[in-house]
């Protein structure tokens, strides 16, 4: 009898072994999101994908290929988006976020996804978004923040205005910088703390940087860092419960090369110094990520969750893309539908797709690809058919 029953068990762990294989080259060659899959080996179900969100969108942080992630996904499931009223392109930016910014606020309760660049104010985005939402932010390096700022908004800033290169405004910032310009000057210095609702120009004491960062942690489940922005998509797709095709993307609203600025080692100094109040909060949401990447994936399978993203994002470069793949300038681009906003002398590169796509291929490789203002538009334009489309520069 004891035998009989060692041989079915050895006959049923065979055939369980047999049909994860099975999954495995399924998976494979269906392109399976292996997670998926976990429950039918005994693995606890995740539950549905998470559908309200609510992203900070901080500025020259690789937010704008985030935000094209949130649009296609909200377009894919047909979810509503928090849009910019009337013929504006942000929620009122650089002043505190009000309910009112946002088109059609007062005929529907709430929204499932807000990710327009706003400067953050909880009571009234809590107007706007349901109580279960999800809320995530992405940071950059200070020193790079600021140096692409300084080129992106050199005719804007009137600090910026003013010094003839990065190196000059660092080296003597209070000459160019006025505290009375600040909603001029948001780029300027601090503009990630700025962003998340704080003071870019109170001293960098211990006790108020801490204080505020915790409130970050308090109100934000998840933090993104550029520099690492495929290992945080693995762990935002984590958290969301998205299939991985959800957050592939390709990079939107990068500058040519000759548009960035190589700095010394002092004026790297200089920025982080200027700018302390975000490299603290950088810092600590840095080590955050990582701490939480360990914790929840550890470094075997994270190597592997990022090979998947990297891989699939190329498959989807030589399926959509012509020219390689590579980005091209703004004198490149075909379609002037996929040409990004370009300001003042910055050189913002875009994508040119292959002719002869499918009318279902195209559809999705020109999600990929379109910029941040044509695709509010489009959005603008699905969800208020009604109202005057907005006009694009």
């Amino acid at each position: 009898m004891m035998s009989t029953l060692g041989g079915l068990q050895r006959y049923f762990r065979v055939i369980l072994l047999l049909v994860a294989l099975t999954l495995l080259l399924l998976a494979g060659f269906l392109h399976t999101d292996l997670e998926l899959l976990i429950p039918l080996f005994g693995g606890q179900a995740k539950g549905p994908p998470v559908t309200n969100i609510m992203f900070l969108k901080t500025h020259k942080t690789a937010s704008s290929t985030v935000l094209n992630i949130l649009y296609r996904f909200a377009e894919t499931h047909n979810l509503s988006v928090a849009l910019p009223a009337g013929r504006h392109v942000h929620l009122g930016y650089p002043w505190f976020f009000l309910a009112r910014y946002v088109e059609g606020v007062a005929s529907q309760q709430r929204f499932n996804i807000m990710c327009n660049h706003l400067r953050f104010n909880l009571p009234e985005v809590q107007k706007v978004m349901p109580n279960d939402t999800f809320y995530f932010s992405i940071l950059r390096n200070p020193v790079f923040q600021l140096e692409s700022s300084f080129i992106y908004y050199k005719a804007y800033a009137p600090a910026f205005q003013r010094a003839p290169s990065l190196d000059a405004f660092l080296a003597s910032p209070q000459t160019f910088y006025n505290d009375s310009h600040l909603l001029r000057d948001v780029y300027a210095k601090n503009n990630m703390w700025f962003d998340f609702g704080f003071n870019p120009n109170a001293p960098a004491e211990e006790g108020y940087m801490r204080a505020r960062i915790a409130e970050v942690e308090q109100r934000f489940q998840l933090v993104l860092i550029a520099e690492h922005l495929d290992e945080s998509l693995v762990l935002l797709r984590r958290r969301l419960r998205w299939a991985l095709d959800d957050v592939v993307a390709f990079r939107l609203n990068s500058r040519s090369a000759r548009s960035v600025t190589r700095l010394a080692p002092e004026t790297r100094e200089r920025a982080q110094r200027w700018c302390a109040l975000d490299w603290r909060l950088y810092q600590h949401f840095n080590r955050s990520l990582w701490g939480q990447l360990r914790a929840e994936l550890g470094p075997r399978r994270l190597r592997g969750e990022v090979a998947r993203l990297r891989a699939r994002r190329r498959e989807l470069a030589v399926l959509c893309l012509q020219d390689g793949g590579a980005p091209q300038n703004r004198t490149q681009i075909h379609d002037p539908g996929l040409r990004p906003y370009q300001p003042g002398a910055v050189d913002i590169l875009g994508y040119n797709l292959r002719p002869g796509l499918d009318n279902r291929t195209q559809r999705v490789c020109q999600r990929l690809v379109t910029p941040e203002l044509q695709y509010m538009a489009h959005l603008y334009s699905l969800q208020f058919p009604e109202k005057p489309p907005k006009k694009i520069p």
